[in-house]
C-alpha cells in the first residue's frame, strides 16, 4: 500500500502513527476535561482536572506535564475572569440591572470564547503530540 504524503512527512520527521508519544492520552485528556469544565460540566471537571494534575505531576511524561499545567492554569484564570465578571455586574447595580446584560454578553464574547477556542487549540496540540503553551494564562513548559 502507497503512503501518502502526510504518512511519508510524518516519518521523516521521526513520528510513527501507530506509536503514539509517551504521555499523548493524558494531554489529550487534560485538554478534553478543559473543554468540558468550560462548556459541559464545570467544577466537577475541574476536580478531575486537579486530581489527575496532582496524581501526574512528578510522573507524567514531559507533553502531558505540560498539557496538565497548561489546563490547570488556565482554569484557575477562567475562574478568576468569572469572578471578575460578577464582580462587575454587582458593583454596577446587581443582577436586575441592564448592566448585567452589557457584561454578560462582554464576558462570553471575549474572556470565555477565546478560553475556549485556546482550549480546543490545545486539544489539536495534545492529538498531534505537541506541547502547547496558553497565550497570557498558560506556564512554561520544560524541555
Amino acid at each position: 500500500m502507497p503512503h501518502s504524503a502526510s504518512d511519508h512527512e510524518a516519518l521523516s520527521e521521526g513520528k510513527d502513527q501507530d506509536n503514539p508519544p509517551p504521555g499523548q492520552a493524558l494531554a489529550v485528556t487534560a485538554e478534553a476535561l478543559y473543554i468540558a469544565n468550560l462548556l459541559l460540566m464545570p467544577g466537577l471537571c475541574f476536580i478531575i482536572l486537579l486530581r489527575l494534575y496532582f496524581k501526574h505531576q512528578a510522573s507524567a511524561p514531559a507533553l502531558a506535564v505540560c498539557h496538565l499545567r497548561q489546563t490547570v492554569s488556565a482554569s484557575i484564570w477562567a475562574g478568576i475572569l468569572l469572578i471578575v465578571a460578577n464582580l462587575a455586574i454587582f458593583l454596577l447595580g446587581g443582577y436586575t440591572s441592564a448592566n448585567t446584560w452589557t457584561v454578560a454578553i462582554i464576558y462570553f464574547t471575549t474572556c470565555h470564547s477565546t478560553l475556549v477556542l485556546l482550549g480546543i487549540l490545545g486539544l489539536a496540540k495534545a492529538m498531534a503530540g505537541q506541547n502547547f503553551v496558553y497565550p497570557l494564562v498558560g506556564k512554561r513548559c520544560e524541555g
